[in-house]
């Protein structure tokens, strides 16, 4: 097994990133966390444990605000996770990626591959919530929590995994100009989506949407007819490490 070396970089202004790495064979697979979670969750150390034991590089860091990352979590926005996840991946790694994103890394997975081009080799979602802060938390709010949410800069609203949530204002506001799902989504190389259809966050429209506006023909949607939103049971996470073999074998013939 390699021994995994952790760290935090400073993102050039005082907040520091906090990351996890194993060296091993390319291409460099990198988790991104979802909305409120971090990269010490099942999922991202069932990716890790996967390298492990294959010799195959790994990336997974906390953007800011999350995990053992430094800044506050009502400071973040999708834009300004974009690129701690940036900021991360360009001081840490080289050569070709495949991105592996949760929930909401899956977004920031799209938005990082539109920008690092070429050296995403292919894309993995599991529950991959592109556009959430728009389709599934401004267009869910009733008008008085919308009315709210834009005089006051924030609103608590209930989650079922935790503590309440903190929306805030500029986090819809930024999504909005993050949004994806409403044109085609350039990449050409293989993306797998991993949906549990018994997610209660991520309708299956939205995977189906998301699956339509890719411009790649090498998609595939693989349904968990029993799965939830967090993907974490031992099923999910062996569905998850064969998914990854497999498109490593994929990549390399």
């Amino acid at each position: 097994m390699t021994t995994e070396q952790t760290g935090s970089l400073d993102r050039g202004d005082g907040v520091e990133l906090a990351w996890a790495q194993l060296p091993g064979t390319g291409p460099t697979l990198v988790f991104l966390h979802g909305f409120a979670s971090d990269m010490a969750g099942a999922k991202a150390l069932a990716v890790r444990d996967f390298c492990a034991a294959n010799g195959q590089s790994m990336l997974r860091l906390d953007c800011s605000g999350h995990g053992r990352s430094g800044g506050a979590f009502t400071d973040g926005t999708i834009g300004r996770w974009t690129e701690d996840a940036a900021c991360v991946i360009a001081a840490r790694t080289t050569g070709k990626l495949i991105l592996v994103g949760s929930s909401m890394g899956g977004w920031i997975a799209l938005l990082l591959a539109s920008r690092l081009g070429d050296r995403v080799a292919a894309l993995v979602g599991l529950a991959a919530a592109p556009d959430f802060t728009e389709r599934l938390m401004w267009q869910s709010m009733a008008s008085r929590e919308q009315d709210r949410l834009l005089r006051e800069g924030r609103l608590e609203v209930p989650s079922q995994y935790g503590p309440p949530l903190v929306i805030t204002r500029a986090l819809i506001e930024d999504g909005r100009t993050h949004l994806l799902l409403d044109q085609p989504i350039a990449f050409s190389g293989p993306v797998r989506l991993l949906q549990g259809m018994n997610d209660p966050d991520v309708p299956l429209g939205n995977r189906l949407t998301l699956s339509s506006r890719l411009t790649s023909q090498n998609v595939q949607v693989i349904l968990i007819k029993d799965g939830d939103h967090r993907l974490s049971r031992p099923q999910d996470l062996t569905l998850l490490t064969h998914t990854l073999a497999a498109l490593l074998h994929e990549i390399a013939r």
